[in-house]
């Protein structure tokens, strides 16, 4: 079915929709009124400085309360009168200083109604409106209420921020006083009196957030379509990003059912996790026509997988084993076919799941979107998919098979996560491995399913088992599952989104699997699943079904063993590299990988030095015949090879060659990209090589070539091939045009924020980049953590992209002085930092032992200078 009905399909019968406005319009009255009130606020903490926590009392005299990050541990009284600011001590005394709710109180529901407006107000800002009030039962008895709360304005009702009542003919005590404790994001609610055990009540709030464009919580993306700009509203909660859409008890384990209404635009559509009832419009207060859209009731489930977005994008659809799967983009996308990879291959993918858990897939819908801004690559909300426009777009006249593997495989990934990790969740994110690299591993097998002619199952070991063996080696890695003491704050629990999570889980349980077969595995987790569907787990609730063992080592393993066992001084480093000999002779895609993996710390630790011109002559030898064998397989470069590893070969002939100065190479790749300069509507150049073509291309010329991809790059319409140009802008040998990209990076109005750290790392990988990566990273470091570090997964990679080549003393020396001049504004770069840190003292050790005898090596190897 062509999608664009939804827009039009807003009126119904009179009594349902007669029903539907009696529930919504109070809340609709409130939380439009609510706008005003916020603009106001938001104007005077513009003009004077805001404290971070704000209490009320029955005689405050306010209507709106405002949290501002200004001053991190202040609180004050919103009553007119002057009162002293509290500090909240580093070590927790009261129950509101702990950032880890306490097991009083359980959730029930929630019924929450959001408005967001997607036109800026008078002052310039886009905000949403609510209404919220969530049902908990009182587990332990208490007379404390604490709810998470960031970033809200919460209105005043009777004088506290919050009302309660009791249900099923509880009473309710009254409130002793309500304010929010900014510094653990909580709203604190005391009581006059207990609540008492086994009873439930119900807790009111009202509010006002800003839509703002940081990529969390209920934020803002924005798109140009036609000349003309349009705004979306869409929702990031992970891991703690729910508190900033309404107040809610925002951790894994408090699992509730929500009854979401969301009020919008008429012409625009809303989405959530439940399937929606019929849309109705009403009558705004200026009187615009608004659409009131109201969802069923969600399956038991916790904040962090909540979804809703508005926006008037279109879908395509279809219904398979009575499951209604939906593909949502931009209007262009979705016309030009982009959606139609992820269509195909989503029901199969779900049949996979199905069969491979021996459990049905719990929801009447799978919703799939691309946003044009996107913080991760994709987020597994239960029945609403949200995903970067490169993880579920797809244009085969413009796209690699590595853009088409990378679709397949998120996809995969998202829906293995709607049984492992949303079915049954963990508890606290100290256990997220068991959700994240599980999902990491049976996505392959999902993937290799829907492409069965990939070899999916063997790709693993080359992007998720190789490299995550160099970072488990480093004293800074961590367990796959952490002390639950030990991650508490949402920095904490940020640090945690990296490749020991994803990658080292997925080969464990790889592992687990291939020892034990892969159809004792599967009935193991159908057990678990059994078990626990709706409830929160820990891992030693999987270790139960689940052994380990190593696996079967392949030829690709055998090089990666050299080198790792080199690095660990077990062999010597010689030994590994003689490992690489036969490569002359080699044509298949995973030794190939390897051996250019395992030989990249060797140009990132000798591209500077006299090493770089004898490692360089050796390993133009031995790529030579690869780039020879596949300029006669694809006859003289105008043919794609057959086989998908064969096609991925090619590009490591290409790029190898390339950068070695292989004959031929420049001149082919320069001659495609002079060919698209004369031509830029017609890019001929093969969809997978463009990578490589565009880097090697750009390398090689000057200013002209820059600003033409530049400009291919601004007004790219596939955000993949926004991606490729991205990445090639770094490879450069123009030291000014590398900085000037580099201050391009921090200019929201050229480049997407969720894309300011990958440029800045790109340069980097860049020898000539490098020094000014970090120069201008030091410099800008202010600037840098406060517009982009906050909470955002990618911060770290900053650090550690920016210090691969550190090798000196004078290095080691320049990151501790920035440690220590920053120590104050790291947040989730902190272990990134320290990892920098160890791999630099581990650089140091390994070139002082092996850089006399590694330059002896390649120069005896490399063919003799003619």
């Amino acid at each position: 079915m062509q999608g664009g009905d939804m827009r039009k399909g807003f009126y119904i019968s009179k009594v349902v929709a007669a029903a539907c406005v009696v529930a919504a319009i109070g809340a609709v009255a409130t939380i439009i009124a609510l706008s005003v009130v916020y603009a106001q606020e938001k104007s005077k903490n513009l003009e004077t400085p805001a404290v971070t926590t704000t209490k009320s009392s029955p005689s405050s005299s306010s209507t709106t309360t405002t949290a501002s990050s200004a001053i991190p541990s202040s609180a004050t009284s919103t009553s007119s009168g002057s009162t002293p600011l509290s500090t909240t001590p580093s070590t927790p005394k009261e129950p509101w200083h702990h950032y880890r709710l306490p097991n009083s109180l359980a959730p029930i529901s929630y019924n929450v109604t959001l408005q967001p407006r997607l036109t800026p107000n008078a002052e310039g800002l886009y905000i949403f409106s609510g209404h919220s009030a969530v049902a908990f039962t009182c587990v332990n008895e208490t007379d404390l209420i604490l709810i998470h709360s960031n970033k809200l304005n919460l209105t005043i009702i009777d004088g506290h921020l919050a009302t309660l009542t009791g249900l099923d003919g509880a009473s309710a005590p009254s409130l002793r006083e309500t304010w929010l404790e900014v510094p653990t994001q909580y709203l604190v609610v005391q009581l006059s009196s207990p609540l008492q055990v086994g009873s439930s009540y119900e807790l009111v709030t009202e509010f006002v957030g800003e839509l703002a464009d940081d990529l969390g919580g209920f934020y803002r993306s924005e798109y140009m379509e036609d000349g003309v700009l349009k705004i979306v509203a869409t929702t990031q909660m992970q891991a703690t990003e729910a508190r900033k859409a309404f107040p809610c008890f925002d951790e894994p384990a408090m699992k509730a059912v929500f009854h979401m209404t969301l009020i919008h635009p008429q012409g625009t559509v809303a989405l959530s996790n439940s399937m929606s009832y019929d849309p109705v419009i009403i009558l705004g207060p200026d009187g615009e026509n608004l659409t009131v859209t109201k969802f069923e009731p969600t399956e038991l489930m916790s904040t962090y997988l909540l979804a809703f977005v508005v926006c008037d994008f279109t879908y395509i659809g279809e219904t398979s084993e009575n499951i209604l799967i939906r593909i949502w983009a931009r209007r262009k996308a979705i016309e030009e076919g982009q959606g139609d990879y992820a269509l195909n291959k989503t029901g199969p993918i779900l049949t996979f799941f199905e069969d491979y858990y021996n459990i049905t897939y719990p929801l009447k819908k799978s919703d799939q979107i691309a946003l044009p801004d996107f913080g991760a690559g994709a987020m597994e909300n239960w029945g609403l998919i949200t995903y970067r426009e490169t993880a579920l777009l797809y244009n085969p006249g413009v796209s690699s098979n590595g853009d088409k593997e990378w679709v397949a495989t998120v996809i995969s990934h998202e829906l293995a996560h709607m049984w492992f990790g949303n079915l049954v969740t963990t508890r606290w994110w100290n256990d997220l491995w068991l959700n994240e690299g599980f999902a990491t591993y049976v996505s392959y097998l999902g993937s290799d399913y829907a492409e069965p002619t990939w070899n999916m199952k063997d790709l693993i070991v080359l992007n998720e088992v190789i490299d995550v063996m160099a970072v488990d080696a480093l004293a800074t890695s961590h367990p796959l599952s952490s002390k639950e003491e030990d991650i508490q704050k949402p920095a904490d629990i940020s640090a945690l989104f990296d490749s020991i999570t994803y990658s080292k889980g997925a080969a464990v349980l790889r592992m687990l699997s291939e020892f034990i077969t892969e159809d004792v595995f599967s009935e193991g987790l159908h057990t678990y699943l059994q078990e626990f569907k709706y409830r929160n787990t820990v891992y030693n609730d999987l270790w139960r079904h689940l052994q380990m063992e190593i696996p079967v080592i392949n030829r690709a393993q055998i090089i990666d063993d050299a080198f790792n066992l080199a690095r660990a001084k077990m062999v010597d480093t010689i030994l590994a590299l003689r490992t690489t000999k036969f490569l002359d002779k080699e044509v298949e895609y995973m030794p190939w990988e390897t051996a250019s993996r395992s030989l990249d710390y060797f140009y990132l630790m000798f591209d500077r030095t006299e090493v770089y011109g004898s490692l360089k002559a050796y390993i133009n030898k031995q790529v030579t015949p690869l780039f020879n064998y596949f300029e006669d397989v694809t006859e003289n470069w105008t043919k794609i090879p057959d086989n998908h590893t064969d096609q991925y070969n090619q590009v490591n002939a290409i790029s190898m060659a390339c950068g070695t100065g292989v004959k031929g190479c420049k001149e082919l790749t320069t001659g495609w990209f002079k060919e698209w300069m004369q031509n830029p509507s017609d890019n001929k150049i093969n969809p997978n090589l463009k990578s490589t073509v565009y880097c090697s291309a750009i390398a090689e010329g000057g200013e002209e070539e820059w600003d033409f991809a530049w400009g291919m790059y601004k007004n790219a319409t596939l955000a993949s091939e926004a991606d490729k140009l991205m990445s090639a802008l770094s490879c450069t040998r123009q030291p000014w045009l590398l900085s000037r990209y580099l201050q391009y990076s921090i200019d929201p109005d050229k480049i997407r924020k969720q894309d300011a750290t990958y440029i800045i790392v790109y340069v980097a990988r860049n020898p000539i980049g490098q020094p000014l990566a970090w120069d201008f990273i030091r410099a800008n470091w202010d600037h840098l953590f406060n517009n982009y570090g906050g909470g955002l997964v990618s911060f770290g990679r900053i650090i550690d992209g920016v210090t691969q080549r550190f090798s000196t003393e004078f290095e080691y020396k320049q990151l501790l002085q920035f440690k220590e001049e920053n120590i104050d504004q790291l947040g989730s770069a902190a272990l990134a930092l320290e990892q920098a840190l160890e791999r630099t003292r581990a650089n140091i050790n390994w070139v002082a032992l092996n850089k006399e005898k590694v330059f002896n090596w390649f120069t005896s190897e490399a063919p003799p200078k003619i």
